[in-house]
C-alpha cells in the first residue's frame, strides 16, 4: 500500500507533460498579414508575380489556419472588420480586387491568380467558399465600385468551377434584398458568368444546388413576379436569364398542374370542377391548350393500372378513355391542340407495346365522341405523324381515313 502511494507524485509528471504538447501557438492574424501585405508591396500588381508569391509563401505561411486573413488581403486590401470596413490601424496594399480596375478583362486576371493558388492547397477551397459567402454578407459595407468588382470576379469563379453556386444563398439575406442589393450585384455576376459560359451551362450550375427556382427570391415578396423580374433584367441587359426563369415558372406550373389533376381524377371529382380549375390554372400561368391537353393524356393514361394482355388492354382502353372524353373534348377546341392529342396517343401507344393494336381504335372513340374532328386525323395521316411506329399506325387508319375523305367528299 504505502508503495502505491509513493508512485503518485509521478502521474502528475504525466499530466504536466500532456498540457505541454497540447499548447496551441498563439493566433495572430495581424503577424501573418502583415508578411503578406510586404510581399504583395513588393511584387507590386504584376498579377502572374502576385500569383508566384503566393505561391511560394504557402509553404513558409500557415495558410490552413489564416485562410479568411489570406482572402481578406486579396480581396479588399486588408483584415475586414464585422460589417465589411477596413480596420483603420492595419496594414493595407493596393494589390487587391477592390483597388484594381472596374473592368472584366482585370476581374479574369484575378480570377486566375485565385485559381492558382486553391489548385496549388486545395485545402483552401472550403475557406475560400466561406470567405465569399461573408463577402456577399457585408455587400452593404462596400462601395458601389467595390461590389461591382467582386460581382464579376463572383461571376468568372462560378463559371470556371473555383467556386460552387450554393454560395448564392448568401444573396438571399432579408436586408440585402430589401434595400435592392442583391438584385443589383446579381446583374453583374450573371453578366460576367454568362459571358464566361452561356445560359445553358449557368442553368445546369443552379440546377446542381436546387438554385434554379429560387432567383425570384433575389426580390422582396411583393416583387416576386415573372413580370418583375423579367423586366429587370431585360432591362438590364440579360435577356437569356428573364427568359430561362419565365421558362423554369412554365415547367413548374405544368408538374403541379399535372400533379393537382391525378389527385382529383383519384378522388371522381366532377370534371366540370376539373375543367374549371384548369382553364384557371392555364389562364393564370399563360399555358396554351395545346400543352394543357398534353397534360390531360397524360394523367389520364396514369390513373389506372394497365392489363399486360394485349387482347385486354384496348378493352380497357376504350371503357377508360370514353369516360373522360368529355374531359378531353374540354381541351380540344383548337386544331393545333387536336393534332398534339393524337400524336401524344401515337407516342404511347408505340412506348407501351401492349397498346400498338389499340391505336386505331382509340382515334375513332375519340372521333365518335368529338374530341377530335376530320381535319387533324387527315393531316396527322398525311404529313404530321411521328415516326415512332409509322408504319403500324397508318395501315390502321388506312380504311377509316379512306372513309372520312368519303364523308367529306358527301358533304361536298
Amino acid at each position: 500500500m504505502n508503495n502505491q502511494k509513493q508512485q503518485k507524485p509521478t502521474l502528475s509528471g504525466q499530466r504536466f507533460k500532456t498540457r505541454k504538447r497540447d499548447e496551441k501557438e498563439r493566433f495572430d492574424p495581424t503577424q501573418f498579414q502583415d508578411c503578406i501585405i510586404q510581399g504583395l508591396t513588393e511584387t507590386g500588381t504584376d498579377l502572374e508575380a502576385v500569383a508566384k508569391f503566393l505561391d511560394a509563401s504557402g509553404a513558409k505561411l500557415d495558410y490552413r489556419r489564416y485562410a479568411e486573413t489570406l482572402f481578406d488581403i486579396l480581396v479588399a486590401g486588408g483584415m475586414l472588420a464585422p460589417g465589411g470596413t477596413l480596420a483603420d490601424d492595419m496594414m493595407r496594399t493596393d494589390v487587391c480586387v477592390f483597388a484594381a480596375q472596374e473592368d472584366l478583362e482585370t476581374m479574369q486576371a484575378f480570377a486566375q491568380v485565385f485559381n492558382k493558388l486553391i489548385r496549388r492547397y486545395k485545402y483552401l477551397e472550403k475557406g475560400f467558399e466561406d470567405e465569399v459567402k461573408k463577402l456577399l454578407l457585408f455587400l452593404k459595407g462596400f462601395s458601389e465600385s467595390e461590389r461591382n468588382k467582386l460581382a464579376m470576379l463572383t461571376g468568372v469563379l462560378l463559371a470556371n468551377g473555383t467556386l460552387n453556386a450554393s454560395i448564392l444563398n448568401s444573396l438571399y439575406n432579408e436586408n440585402l434584398v430589401k434595400e435592392g442589393v442583391s438584385a443589383a450585384f446579381a446583374v453583374k455576376l450573371f453578366k460576367s458568368w454568362i459571358n464566361e459560359k452561356d445560359i445553358n451551362a449557368v442553368a445546369a450550375s443552379l440546377r446542381k444546388v436546387s438554385m434554379d427556382n429560387r432567383l425570384m427570391e433575389l426580390f422582396p415578396a411583393n416583387k416576386q413576379s415573372v413580370e418583375h423580374f423579367t423586366k429587370y433584367f431585360t432591362e438590364a441587359g440579360l435577356k437569356e436569364l428573364s427568359e430561362y426563369v419565365r421558362n423554369q415558372q412554365t415547367i413548374g406550373a405544368r408538374k403541379e398542374l399535372q400533379k393537382e389533376l391525378q389527385e382529383q381524377m383519384s378522388r371522381g371529382d366532377p370534371f366540370k370542377d376539373i375543367i374549371l380549375y384548369v382553364k384557371e390554372e392555364m389562364k393564370k400561368n399563360n399555358i396554351p391548350e395545346p400543352v394543357v391537353i398534353g397534360i390531360i393524356w397524360s394523367s389520364v393514361m396514369s390513373t389506372v393500372e394497365w392489363n399486360k394482355k394485349e387482347e385486354l388492354v384496348a378493352e380497357q382502353a376504350i371503357k377508360h378513355l370514353k369516360q373522360y372524353s368529355p374531359l378531353l373534348a374540354a381541351f380540344t377546341t383548337q386544331g393545333q391542340s387536336e393534332l398534339t392529342l393524337l400524336l401524344k396517343i401515337q407516342e404511347y401507344c408505340y412506348d407501351n407495346i401492349h397498346f400498338m393494336k389499340a391505336f386505331q381504335k382509340i382515334v375513332v372513340l375519340f372521333y365518335k365522341a368529338e374530341v377530335l374532328s376530320e381535319e387533324p386525323i387527315l393531316k396527322w395521316y398525311k404529313d404530321a405523324h411521328v415516326a415512332k411506329g409509322k408504319s403500324v399506325f397508318l395501315e390502321q387508319m388506312k380504311k377509316f381515313v379512306e372513309w372520312l375523305k368519303n364523308a367529306e367528299e358527301g358533304k361536298i
